[in-house]
């Protein structure tokens, strides 16, 4: 069977703006520059007057602008850069492509973020002279803890790059100051995959910064190493978000905080069902919000006890209801990581020291269905067949 319930139906979201995005997307090809076009650069003043920020400069992809990132910031081969153990691959694939080495380390199991103390505290065991960054990652929404992470930051003089590409939209609270996700760092990041928050029609990414020469090597190193035509200063790379992403992008930027309204909407009626339904968390835990964050709800993630999360998303896929597992494995389980990061592990071999959250979480998350289109009506099927299953399990 099926799915009959996506757990994102992009073709609703665009039909509601599609004259809006045509309209956008002839303009550009009546200009036919395709490449660098008007509409990329007034994107990005958009952008930036949206999130409060001095520069976004836009690439070719999130991932592209991780390690765009973290070549600006100048680190040599073999510095070490602190990673969550629970996140996309990305994050920690671009510091090995840089011949840098990810240093796992333990995420908060009830937030799955970086915290001031389940991660933090934890995380000073792991920093030495050869450590020279830190890449917080607001998973699923919702921001890291970023006061507890500067603070370390500035403890260690840490650079601080932020992956948002879950997060865009979200608020957090900086002492008295509410800053956007992305802005609180050196440097912050973000996808445009069109499944995310703001997603384009294609593939997409961008930086951001209030740090006037980062934004000047961000530009030269995203456009092969120029400042200025053929006259290359630095090895740099090819990425560029192209005008037609850039036009699409624009026109959906302006409802950017409608659909955030509409996830948050979704959310609450889902975490009062659950709660409803399972007042004592017998049987999963909805997500947890903090106080210091806003929550964008890119997905909306249960953990689900006493191992039956697989058996319940065959369940509900039987049932057409669509589910994701974000992520299977923990970054230090991953074949790929095994010869080049280092684990907590490997700085102390106590048991109690291990990335044990992560495996955890890794074992017993399951999101369900999340979009600004989602209805009432589906979201109380969804919780029914997700209690109903697991009170007979």
């Amino acid at each position: 069977m099926g799915n009959k319930i996506q757990m994102i139906e992009l073709s609703k979201e665009h039909n509601a703006i599609r004259g809006e995005i045509e309209t956008a997307i002839n303009k550009v090809i009546d200009s036919s520059a395709f490449i660098h076009g008007e509409e990329v650069e007034l994107f990005e003043r958009n952008l930036e007057r949206y999130l409060g920020v001095k520069h976004v400069i836009g690439c070719a992809n999130g991932t592209d602008a991780l390690q765009i990132a973290l070549m600006a910031l100048d680190l040599k081969p073999g510095n070490q850069v602190l990673v969550p153990a629970f996140t996309y691959v990305a994050t920690a694939e671009v510091i090995a492509l840089l011949k840098l080495i990810p240093v796992m380390y333990d995420v908060n199991p009830r937030t799955f973020n970086t915290d001031g103390v389940v991660s933090l505290e934890k995380v000073e065991e792991l920093i030495n002279d050869n450590t020279k960054a830190i890449v917080p990652v607001h998973l699923f929404g919702q921001c890291s803890d970023m006061n507890a992470v500067l603070a370390v930051a500035n403890r260690y003089n840490l650079k601080v790059v932020e992956d948002c590409a879950q997060a865009l939209g979200a608020k957090y609270k900086v002492g008295e100051e509410e800053m956007m996700a992305g802005t609180i760092g050196n440097i912050g990041c973000t996808s445009f995959f069109p499944t995310k928050n703001l997603g384009a029609m294609g593939d997409g990414g961008a930086l951001f910064t209030n740090d006037d020469a980062l934004a000047q090597r961000i530009r030269m190193i995203a456009s092969h190493g120029q400042e200025k035509k053929y006259h290359h200063k630095v090895i740099g790379v090819n990425s560029r978000l192209d005008t037609i992403q850039a036009a699409v992008l624009n026109v959906k930027l302006k409802y950017l905080d409608g659909y955030l309204a509409k996830r948050r909407q979704a959310a609450a009626l889902y975490t009062t069902l659950f709660t409803k339904a399972d007042p004592q968390n017998k049987y999963l835990y909805t997500p947890k919000e903090v106080e210091f964050s806003t929550h964008t709800y890119h997905q909306y993630t249960l953990i689900i006890k006493d191992n039956k999360r697989d058996a319940l998303r065959q369940h509900l896929a039987e049932k057409g209801i669509a589910s994701m597992i974000y992520y299977p494995l923990p970054l230090s389980d991953q074949e790929a990581f095994q010869n080049i990061a280092l684990r907590r592990e490997d700085f102390s071999k106590s048991a109690a020291d291990s990335l044990h959250n992560s495996e955890y979480l890794a074992a017993h998350v399951l999101s369900l269905p999340m979009n600004p289109t989602i209805t009432a009506e589906s979201i109380e099927l969804i919780v029914n067949e997700v209690i109903n299953f697991l009170k007979e399990a």
